[in-house]
């Protein structure tokens, strides 16, 4: 079952706080990821879509407010500013940068949450997408509303790791999906070795020529995508 909560990043060089904000979070009903400074944040937005970011200013190398301002052009993801500068002006600047709220440190981690809550009630549900029923892989056809792979007609035998994971590359159709992403909804949470297993198996069974793969491609730095006709 794919987890629905929302996932949280927080980005903070702090790492007492950190593990505190993420066990916090968690225990209110959050997904969370967590980065020590703006260049782990980089590398955990290549591989997973979050729903927001809760953001330290003072950090070393690119600060809050770099990365907002750097972040902005790229994605509309809410970003939530923690800082210890109180004053208006530093508060405006976040402000200006992108940022969509700030709490100033210390906090009331209850008032953080509620915070989150705020914002993430103010950001549009994206309209749903109409159902994609099968995908065509050359000779074979893939149907997501009964998890069978068929060639001509014939069934071909999935294992269910195949199946399941085979749908999820398939309704998301030219999306690359991170490994750890697969890798949960695929029910083979935290085992992204796993994951290169069954990719390697899928292949097999699909690509005219596994060792060039035309429809399960890797995406470096990415993931895998699955390419249709």
């Amino acid at each position: 079952m794919v987890d629905e909560a929302p996932h949280i990043l927080v980005v903070d060089d702090d790492t007492r706080l950190r593990g505190l904000l993420q066990r916090y979070l968690s225990e209110n009903g959050f997904r969370v990821t967590t980065a020590g400074d703006a260049a782990e944040a980089w590398t955990r937005l290549e591989s997973i879509a979050f729903d927001l970011i809760v953001l330290d200013v003072m950090m070393p190398g690119q600060d809050g407010l770099e990365f907002t301002a750097a972040l902005r052009p790229k994605s509309r993801v809410p970003i939530l500013i923690l800082t210890a500068m109180g004053e208006p002006e530093h508060r405006i600047k976040g402000l200006e940068r992108g940022a969509d709220d700030y709490l100033p440190k210390p906090f009331e981690p209850r008032e953080l949450v509620l915070r989150i809550r705020r914002i993430l009630s103010r950001v549009p549900v994206p309209e749903p997408v109409e159902t994609i029923a099968s995908v065509q892989l050359g000779d074979f056809v893939f149907d997501l509303r009964r998890d069978e792979l068929s060639r001509a007609g014939k069934l071909v035998k999935l294992t269910g790791s195949e199946a399941r994971l085979l749908k999820i590359l398939a309704s998301r159709a030219g999306q690359p999906l991170a490994r750890e992403r697969l890798a949960a909804e695929s029910e083979l949470s935290g085992n992204t070795r796993a994951i290169d297993v069954q990719i390697t198996r899928l292949r097999r069974k699909i690509e005219p020529d596994p060792r060039t793969p035309r429809y399960i491609r890797t995406v470096r730095g990415k993931g895998y995508l699955l390419q249709p006709d």
